[in-house]
């Protein structure tokens, strides 16, 4: 008789075992497609990512090689094309480009928008550090001391990049302001910067020589000129393959 009680009750186990799973299949099957669903989206965005920048690489090599031949309007058409690409890195690449265009042609205001635009569009503190220190160039004719300092102040804390040619950049406008004080304790520093470049420990001896025999009025232009970054190259993980004839 116990044995038969048993047998009942696991046969009864059983049953509500395999109703439940019947109840609980619908949800699992849901589960199962919605993961799957996730797994493929997230294949088909990097797929899509890839190959947006695959085509980007392919445009920004076009747009530098046709720059380089002089070609500056076309040039700056396939660079705003670049720009319309969801990859970030050749689209603030690009910007950052017809930027440099537009300071060439004394559209300075416009200039300083696509460097700020190239800035926002960055993927990374390095390529959006090149471009607001470029901004901050593009400025140091027309905006203000303070306004300069609010710009440049970030970028030469010691974390940033560009920090040493930040700092220079800074005392170069204390310079331009007829800050000859502010410029010459900034130079003094630069120049005995150990982990500065050559190329900034040169300048900002000759730049401290001058202003202590009152001779630096014309300097800062040629300071700008000679401190200023050259046009940004694509970063090295990115770099187009090399075309084939």
């Amino acid at each position: 008789m116990v044995d038969l009680f048993e047998e009942v009750e696991e046969q009864l186990r059983s049953d509500r075992y395999k109703t439940l799973a019947l109840k609980a299949l619908p949800w699992a099957l849901g589960a199962l497609a919605a993961a799957l669903l996730i797994a493929l989206g997230v294949w088909g965005y990097q797929e899509y990512r890839q190959r947006a920048a695959e085509a980007a690489s392919e445009q920004y090599a076009q747009a530098l090689e046709v720059l380089q031949q002089g070609r500056t309007e076309e040039a700056d058409k396939l660079f705003g094309e670049v720009a319309d690409s969801p990859s970030r890195a050749y689209k603030a690449l690009a910007l950052m480009h017809q930027g440099g265009i537009r300071m060439t042609q004394g559209k300075r205001d416009e200039a300083v928008k696509l460097y700020d635009a190239a800035a926002e569009a960055a993927p990374d503190v390095l390529l959006g550090d090149a471009a607001r220190l470029k901004s901050a160039f593009a400025l140091m004719d027309s905006a203000s001391l303070a306004q300069i300092q609010e710009r440049l102040e970030p970028l030469s804390k010691e974390d940033r990049p560009y920090r040493i040619l930040a700092e220079e950049a800074l005392a170069i406008a204390k310079l331009s302001a007829g800050d000859f004080d502010g410029a010459r304790k900034d130079f003094s520093a630069l120049k005995d910067l150990l982990d500065a470049p050559e190329g900034v420990r040169q300048r900002a001896t000759v730049a401290v020589e001058l202003i202590d025999s009152g001779t630096a009025k014309a300097l800062p232009e040629t300071l700008k000129a000679a401190a200023a970054l050259p046009e940004p190259a694509a970063p090295a993980s990115q770099q187009p393959a090399p075309r084939t004839q």
